[in-house]
């Protein structure tokens, strides 16, 4: 007899639905179609050459451990790179501190495997980036949104939400995927300092933020909750779990991405993710560090202007220049929606 095989399905599948985002991505494979949709990054400046001659020279010298299973953790020399990176931008951080995951998608899924229960709130933006709606909605998540403007999420409109006892905050401080604004220097304190009060920790997901190739980099979440509160001088507690990837800087193909958070923190996103996939690809890794170590940020920048382009707007709008990221947002004259907070699905867009 053949199994129904719906009726099989755990209840945690009801609410699942597939990202529209990603279904029209299908279409940019098609040569005739120039998409706007996904954020895709401009394909003619991947760095081919480096990845080619990094896979022979991986291959040549170290094919016996880039075959081979590896770490749950990732590849060691790539989370020491990572660690020296992310001190560019103040946040002071061990290898022991890093999870290497197979892209920013992951580390989602795990976080929300790992904090959230049913029935659980998350605070976020309105809209605010549609893959981490889809991460937290397998686990039973609920949604209280807050409004953004063109400097970020509005703070002044924070306590209330806060009040209601959110599991977590989930933020894109830099370059807002889908609005493409980045949160001003005073809102990032302003958060940071009411996070601390009600005592709700934060997701920062800073996928854009090496992308800047206008002004000075605004200082992180994360480096803001040691500042400001006067933690310790490393990573060993702390309010704010950060997020990065590869996939803006190299190639989205790579499917890699990071997490940083306290070493009691990443022991527990470790054993999760050994059962979701073991480790992320160690050859993969290995060639992502050797082309990360040639290249650095200038290619990243290059590769961002290529992609955000000049477009223009039409008479009937207006388009908000960003100083990085990937994101143009064209708003139609006479569009003055407002967005209230609540605890109704926000809206929800783009992809990472």
């Amino acid at each position: 007899m053949s199994t129904a095989w719906t009726s099989r399905y755990a209840q945690r599948t009801k609410g699942i639905r597939s990202s529209a985002i990603r279904e029209l991505l299908k279409f940019t494979q098609r040569p005739e179609v120039i998409s706007f949709a996904g954020g895709l990054p401009a394909s003619e400046v991947f760095p081919t050459d480096r990845f080619r001659e990094a896979c022979c020279r991986v291959l040549d010298k170290q094919a016996h451990l880039a075959l081979q299973y590896g770490a749950t953790e990732g590849y060691e020399p790539l989370r020491e790179m990572i660690a020296r990176h992310i001190a560019r931008y103040g946040i002071k951080a061990k290898s022991e501190n890093v999870l290497i995951t197979s892209g920013s998608q992951q580390a989602l899924d795990l976080i929300g495997k790992l904090l959230l229960n049913p029935g659980d709130r998350v605070l976020v933006e309105a809209p605010t980036y549609l893959g981490a709606l889809q991460a937290f909605s397998v686990y039973g998540a609920d949604y209280v949104s807050v409004p953004s403007d063109d400097v970020g999420l509005r703070s002044d409109l924070l306590e209330t939400p806060l009040r209601s006892g959110p599991k977590f905050m989930y933020v894109l401080p830099n370059f807002q995927n889908p609005g493409g604004t980045t949160l001003s220097e005073g809102r990032r304190h302003e958060l940071v300092l009411l996070a601390d009060k009600y005592g709700i920790p934060i997701v920062e997901d800073d996928p854009y933020g090496q992308l800047r190739y206008e002004g000075e980099h605004l200082t992180p979440l994360v480096v803001l909750d040691r500042a400001n509160l006067r933690r310790d001088d490393g990573y060993s507690i702390g309010n704010v779990i950060y997020l990065s990837t590869f996939s803006k800087t190299l190639a989205p193909g790579l499917r890699l991405g990071w997490i940083v958070a306290p070493a009691e923190v990443i022991s527990k996103l470790v054993q999760l993710k050994q059962g979701a996939d073991l480790h992320s690809s160690t050859f993969v890794q290995m060639v992502a560090h050797e082309v990360a170590r040639q290249l650095g940020r200038r290619h990243a920048v290059r590769q961002t202007r290529a992609a955000v382009g000049t477009a223009g707007a039409r008479r009937t709008g207006r388009l908000r220049s960003p100083s990085g990221g990937r994101r143009r947002r064209l708003s139609a004259a006479g569009d003055r929606r407002e967005h209230r907070p609540g605890r109704s699905r926000p809206d929800a867009h783009g992809s990472g």
